[in-house]
């Protein structure tokens, strides 16, 4: 059985495809020529920090593709078990990321809590983790103190 639900995973997915868009967007131009005076250090910044950035964003939107074929019945649930886990990330450089734009930064950083998010999420549906919400936790343990108050 599965703690995630279709709008929870449409919802992200929703929102991974905007991110990279916008990744696409920002490192498309280190295909560019370099500008007149732009250092080799800030190229070489934005081509291995993009290179990391869109491989996070192709992990996390093959892992939400998986999760909605899991929904559509196109995957089965052992099969999203077993080929599906979300891999590790690679975290960005602070001293390649320092000599990027604050922009720049800051889509990096988005990409990165994107993927913590649903890192934990992948861990939790794989460990059988039922994520309640804060209130059922609150009911149960009141129900608990309860029973044994009884």
């Amino acid at each position: 059985m599965t703690n995630l639900s279709r709008p929870i995973i449409e919802a992200l997915y929703t929102e991974a495809l905007v991110l990279a868009d916008d990744v696409r967007a920002v490192f498309a131009l280190g295909t560019r020529e370099p500008e007149a005076g732009e250092e080799s250090q800030v190229r070489i910044a934005l081509s291995t920090e993009g290179l990391k950035t869109t491989t996070r964003m192709m992990h996390i939107l093959a892992w939400l593709l998986n999760q909605r074929a899991f929904f559509s019945g196109e995957l089965s649930e052992r099969q999203v078990r077993q080929h599906g886990t979300l891999p590790p990330d690679r975290k960005a450089d602070p001293a390649a990321l320092a000599l990027l734009e604050p922009e720049t930064q800051e889509l990096i950083d988005e990409t990165e809590k994107l993927h913590q998010r649903i890192a934990r999420l992948d861990e939790a549906w794989r460990s059988g983790f039922e994520m309640a919400s804060p209130a059922r936790a609150i009911h149960s343990r009141l129900e608990r103190r309860l029973k044994d108050l009884g």
